[in-house]
């Protein structure tokens, strides 16, 4: 049965850092490419980072490119966002996704605000 389990958000001041957590199970994670979307309060889903199944190849979009880095476990089932230099404009639901599917998860929830 598949399992996302996102974790690792919180209430974070602008400039602050927040790793990301999500687990995953139920599928072939190691040759999955992983994505990780987040939803802003009132708005729809953007698609902000993605990783090829062996972890070697990594995309970004405009609006995080430079702040936050993607990552995966293979051995544990784990993918990771590391997020740097967090802006009021972060403020949103985060989850993990296989490439081009809906979230499944309840998502964590990021706040940047001081």
């Amino acid at each position: 049965q598949l399992q996302i389990v996102e974790s690792g958000g919180g209430l974070v001041q602008p400039g602050g850092s927040l790793r990301l957590s999500c687990a995953a199970s139920g599928f072939t994670f190691r040759i999955t490419t992983m994505t990780w979307v987040r939803q802003a309060p009132g708005k729809g889903l953007e698609w902000i980072s993605g990783i090829s199944g062996g972890g070697g190849s990594t995309s970004y979009s405009d609006s995080v490119k430079g702040r936050f880095t993607i990552s995966r476990d293979n051995v544990k089932n784990m993918l990771y966002l590391q997020m740097n230099n967090l802006k009021p404009d972060d403020t949103a639901v985060y989850y993990c996704t296989r490439f081009s599917n809906p979230p499944r998860g309840q998502g964590t929830q990021v706040t940047v605000s001081s």
